[in-house]
């Protein structure tokens, strides 16, 4: 495991022994159900102390990528992609740029999926949309997240699924920080007829019309763009751009 050796120079010596690590998993061929040398053999061919050894390998084992079982010592296992992602997922510790990164890429994905989303959903799907727009609209609350949710729920898509679980939070901590900019702009769309609510959605996705459905999901979000306006000035041609690409 000469290759394992580090140089002790650029970034930390703990990014350097997780990198090397990844490294001579993959060098090896390793896969989920591998064994892995122990901290001994693994520490005395990096050239460090255990420590740092343990603090690198710790590193791996939040993410579920190396698991310690009795008699058995350390293995490989299949790391949750999203783990880190997860822990990490604090608005408050996050920069008007990234909420804003993030609430866009929320609405990119949502319309580049939008003809396999409508395609899967079943009648009891329908009646369970049905059930919770009923419910948006008796307590008026349009930015309920319910709606969007279960349209996720159906893709078969479990990664699409538990990231957009993980950004939930995010979009309602957006939504409630400018709840104002949103309210002045949805009065407006609909002083002049253009705002589509999620019973617009409703009703073509009833209707079976898919094409009128993704055409009636792009101004569904003509509500943000004020929004994404405020931290870059060519949002709203950017983010045409991907829709037309995207559709």
């Amino acid at each position: 495991m000469d290759s394992l050796r580090i140089d002790r120079s650029g970034y930390t010596l703990v990014d350097q022994v997780e990198e090397k690590l990844i490294q001579y998993f993959k060098e090896q061929g390793l896969r989920p159900g591998s064994s892995i040398p122990n901290e001994n053999e693994l520490a005395a061919s990096l050239g460090i102390g255990r420590t740092v050894l343990r603090e690198a390998l710790s590193r791996f084992k939040m993410t579920g990528m190396i698991q310690s079982r009795t008699k058995r010592g350390m293995t490989l296992a299949e790391p949750s992609l999203l783990a880190s992602l997860r822990r990490s997922m604090n608005p408050l510790l996050m920069s008007e740029t990234t909420l804003r990164d993030i609430f866009e890429m929320r609405i990119i994905l949502e319309l580049g999926s939008a003809d396999l989303v409508i395609n899967l959903l079943s009648p009891q799907d329908i009646a369970e949309l049905e059930q919770l727009v009923e419910n948006e609209e008796r307590f008026g609350d349009p930015y309920l997240t319910g709606f969007h949710r279960k349209l996720y729920e159906n893709m078969g898509n479990k990664m699409m699924t538990e990231f957009q679980t993980l950004i939930i939070p995010v979009l309602e901590y957006v939504v409630e920080q400018h709840k104002p900019m949103f309210e002045t702009r949805r009065a407006e769309l609909a002083a002049k007829g253009k705002l589509v609510t999620h019973r617009d959605l409703l009703e073509r996705i009833k209707a079976g019309d898919t094409e009128g459905y993704k055409e009636a999901l792009k101004h569904h979000f003509d509500l943000y763009k004020d929004y994404l306006k405020r931290t870059r000035t060519d949002a709203e041609g950017l983010i045409r751009e991907i829709i037309e690409a995207a559709l």
